[in-house]
């Protein structure tokens, strides 16, 4: 007998069909095969002692501080792990528990929902002269070679939006950014390019987006994260998809000193309070977006994107864009127009942790390296 230890993101569909596993035992065998981890915080430590013998008794475990037995604090942080199949039973016997674990099995159990959505490349689209990268700059009359150009390299979408909201940019108004915009929207309405590619507005100007949405446009990135009703009523009317992004201040002032107790939990409350408020005007197509750069320091932009797999929990795609953003420049001194390799670095582990839309200024780069990904996925003994 010989041993090959195997890369640990194969695709388990296909070593469980080498080896000729049945289709009914692929769907029990899948859930023992990965292992997930969950910080628990401020847990109370009856139930941190509960969770620990639920956890031994059906192979997984709880890691806790070597007190916690005695009960001397009242509550303390903890690491559960647990496999897919642990996790849905942790799920089930928790709730029946006492110490908030009812609770915590009811949050628990989101994570046994998560659907896998398929991956999509935005290719990014400005029609303004003050976007920070000046590669995504172009004006109205070159932008349709641009899309062609997109096209062809593999986007799925474009986002196309007339107004900078780099950090200290200021607003324009609605009229001048629709006045910007305008000949793009109806060049690719006429030449129906919509049927071609999904088409992205990046604006929360309400008099920009239903220009778009009325010219074939089908999705409203908004960086506001739904702050405007009257977005809310157009997405709702036009049934269109609607990114919901985080952001702290606003673009002129969101980087002057950003603070959080947690930016992952604060990043949930959030989009738990504009989720429910999307839905409240009818509004189910969602796409969340942690908002990298905008009111974060680099330390929660790389908190965001290494635990980005906790807002799985909401069971919608995830988007991401940190696309030559500066971030890349605090880790490594660069110029933006020197940082692909640092963002697809952001890229790649942000989709290992479940971004399924990546925004991004490189199109071909971004396609080229996904399909290398796959294959290396797909490769079994």
């Amino acid at each position: 007998m010989k041993i090959i230890k195997l890369n640990s993101e194969i695709k388990r569909d296909l070593i469980l069909q080498k080896i000729g596993s049945t289709s009914a035992g692929n769907k029990i065998l899948k859930d023992k095969m990965q292992t997930k981890l969950f910080f628990l915080k401020d847990i109370k430590t009856p139930a941190a002692n509960i969770l620990k013998q639920d956890a031994l008794s059906i192979g997984a475990d709880l890691a806790v501080s070597k007190n916690t037995i005695l009960c001397v604090d009242e509550k303390i942080d903890a690491l559960l792990m647990v496999n897919d199949k642990q996790l849905k039973i942790l799920s089930k016997k928790e709730l029946a528990q006492p110490f908030g674990l009812k609770e915590f099995a009811s949050e628990l159990k989101k994570y046994t929902k998560a659907t896998e959505f398929p991956r999509e490349i935005m290719g990014v689209l400005n029609i303004n002269e003050d976007s920070f990268y000046e590669g995504s700059r172009f004006l109205a009359k070159n932008t349709l070679v641009k899309i062609e150009s997109l096209i062809k390299e593999g986007a799925d979408i474009i986002d196309i939006g007339a107004l900078s909201s780099r950090p200290g940019s200021k607003k324009i108004s609605a009229y001048e950014e629709l006045s910007r915009i305008k000949s793009v929207i109806d060049e690719i309405y006429k030449n129906s390019l919509y049927k071609k590619v999904v088409f992205s507005i990046d604006s929360y100007e309400p008099l920009v987006v239903e220009y778009a949405l009325n010219c074939g446009f089908s999705i409203v990135n908004d960086i506001t994260g739904l702050d405007n009703d009257e977005i809310c009523k157009l997405v709702s009317k036009y049934k269109a998809k609607v990114v919901i992004m985080h952001m702290k201040g606003t673009p002129k002032d969101m980087q002057k000193n950003p603070h959080y107790e947690n930016v992952i939990l604060e990043v949930e409350d959030f989009f738990k309070e504009r989720i429910q408020k999307a839905n409240e005007f009818g509004i189910e197509d969602i796409v969340l977006d942690v908002g990298i750069g905008f009111g974060k320091t680099l330390e929660h932009n790389l908190m965001l994107i290494s635990h980005l797999s906790h807002f799985k929990k909401f069971n919608l795609p995830l988007l991401i864009g940190a696309s030559r953003k500066s971030m890349i420049d605090k880790i490594i001194p660069s110029e933006v127009k020197d940082r692909l390799s640092g963002t697809l670095a952001l890229h790649l582990k942000a989709e290992s942790e479940g971004a399924n839309m990546i925004r991004c200024h490189d199109v071909k780069e971004h396609v080229q390296v996904f399909k290398v990904v796959d294959a290396l996925k797909r490769t079994i003994i």
